[in-house]
């Protein structure tokens, strides 16, 4: 009788563990993600960039309201809301915080030094000093780099190739930014190979732009190279496709979505491929490594776009060898 009654305490005990046990579980399973995205929320390209994003963090096991919640926040290119929306995530004590600008990191870190950050499409991080080096981290940020400065070169030859005539070349960038400085230093690099002038555009607000592309295209022989994608930058991309429209400026643009808005050409990393990556890592750091031993990584794959239509209302005609190399033709 009294095994009877050790066996009757001991199942009642266990019993009434088990709901203890499973709301544990439960609590451990479920992960907080935030997620601080530079674009206006309800961005077409933005929206893909967080579909592809959540589809390959459910490839790796986390599926959202089972094991993972995620908390989106939009800037829409603001500084002011990227510091807001970085203390607001912070506060939500998340265990991995995904930030999809190098202003958002700066503006995340100043809101935490220990909430871990993968980034995408970031420039410079080093330069930025939101990693101690690309190999190292050392902080609590790490992610995908967007691209080299070099690649800024890149884009001026692309321009060349596809408007030989090209003399003068208006570069838009933001000077307050390491990308915007450091892009147009290797394009100065390449230019005189190239038989091209430069004129440094700011992009400060909307007026700026308008009137040094205005001033700009009085003369003949005109192109122009957006640097970026900065959030300042991306801010203005309507404007600035449609002033290298008005002025007939054949324009190379650091994103996909400027051609497909109407620009000529775009060479750019595919930043849909970062966002699936960056899932890799943030599985990683739920799994409990570290973003400061986790290596900032390189694209590895680069798009580019041709917009056969601009191309025709500007009177050009692209080469077969560039058509060739295109990873889409827009007609």
């Amino acid at each position: 009788m009294s095994s009877r009654r050790e066996f009757i305490t001991l199942l009642c005990g266990a019993a009434a563990a088990w709901p203890l046990a499973a709301r544990a579980q439960q609590r451990e399973r479920m992960r907080r993600i935030g997620v601080l995205m530079s674009a206006v929320e309800g961005d077409p390209t933005g929206l893909e960039y967080i579909t592809a994003f959540a589809q390959a963090l459910a490839e790796l096991g986390w599926s959202v309201g089972h094991n993972v919640r995620i908390e989106y926040r939009w800037g829409a290119g603001d500084l002011d809301r990227f510091r807001r929306y970085a203390a607001e995530l912070v506060a939500l004590s998340p265990d991995v915080v995904l930030a999809s600008a190098g202003s958002i990191v700066g503006a995340l870190q100043q809101a935490s030094r220990t909430v871990p950050i993968v980034f995408v499409t970031t420039i410079d991080p080093v330069g930025g000093g939101w990693v101690e080096s690309l190999s190292r981290p050392g902080t609590n940020a790490t992610g995908f780099a967007s691209f080299e400065f070099s690649m800024s070169g890149k884009w001026l030859e692309l321009l060349k190739e596809i408007a030989p005539g090209v003399k003068r070349v208006a570069v838009v960038r933001d000077p307050s930014v390491p990308a915007g400085s450091g892009g147009l230093a290797a394009i100065q690099t390449v230019a005189p190979s190239l038989g091209v002038e430069l004129t440094p555009v700011g992009v400060r607000d909307a007026g700026e732009i308008e009137r040094a592309i205005a001033a700009f295209a009085r003369s003949s022989n005109g192109g122009l190279i957006l640097v970026g994608p900065t959030s300042s930058v991306r801010r203005h991309f309507d404007l600035v496709v449609a002033l290298a429209a008005r002025h007939r400026l054949p324009a190379v643009y650091p994103n996909r979505l400027f051609v497909t808005g109407g620009g000529l050409i775009s060479y750019a990393p595919d930043s849909v491929d970062q966002y699936r990556r960056a899932a890799g890592y943030v599985d990683r750091i739920l799994k409990g490594e570290k973003p400061g031993d986790l290596p900032v990584q390189a694209p590895t794959k680069y798009d580019l776009v041709i917009n056969m239509t601009t191309a025709r209302a500007l009177g050009l005609t692209v080469p077969d060898t560039l058509l060739a190399r295109a990873d889409e033709v827009i007609e």
